[in-house]
């Protein structure tokens, strides 16, 4: 009897340039790697903190024109598409059209990358993509986990190191901004007080 033999077709991968022509979808799309996943949608604790934490970045650095915090805000570069929770841009890397407005796609690295995981994304994915920015020069990187209420600091070539309680939180030199980690995950309660 002839043995049969079965061959599986290998799915063809797209290119970055072919992924970035494609529609958007929502939740957005990131490519990595030649594979493209969904961001989980965010739920409630995730865009609390994620708007708590654009405030007050903004707050210290809009101003004088530091940097500025944006959310889900898709940065293309190093052969990876992504998008950041909160991707922070120093103000000389926010790339400016004719009227001063910054203009649509971003084509470098954040300074600072901010991500808040949620209850069903992978931690080992969303790290991948924080030491992602940081071999491609991003400064550093914050990976904030609301179920244990730690936030992880990346910065390149060095260990990450793991936050929490009162522990102070990195953020880049140049912005006048000063939070333990209680403070961040003291934003989650919406009591009256």
């Amino acid at each position: 009897m002839a043995a049969t033999i079965m061959t599986v077709a290998k799915p063809r991968t797209l290119t970055l340039s072919e992924f970035l022509s494609l529609p958007e979808t929502k939740p957005p799309s990131e490519y990595v790697e030649g594979e493209i996943s969904q961001k989980p949608m965010p739920k409630t604790r995730h865009s609390r903190l994620q708007g708590k934490l654009i405030g007050a970045i903004n707050q210290a650095a809009e101003a004088e024109q530091i940097a500025y915090a944006f959310p889900e805000l898709r940065c293309t570069f190093g052969g990876r598409s992504i998008i950041p929770d909160i991707a922070v841009l120093r103000w000389q890397h926010i790339e400016l059209d004719d009227d001063g407005e910054p203009v649509d796609d971003v084509f470098v690295a954040p300074d600072w990358a901010i991500e808040i995981l949620s209850p069903d994304q992978s931690a080992n994915r969303v790290t991948g993509n924080l030491l992602h920015c940081l071999k491609q020069g991003c400064q550093l990187g914050w990976l904030v986990d609301p179920s244990d209420r730690s936030i992880i600091v990346f910065q390149p070539q060095q260990q990450p190191e793991f936050c929490h309680q009162t522990d102070s939180l990195l953020v880049l030199p140049e912005i006048d901004l000063a939070l333990t980690v209680q403070q961040v995950f003291d934003w989650l309660s919406m009591k009256a007080k």
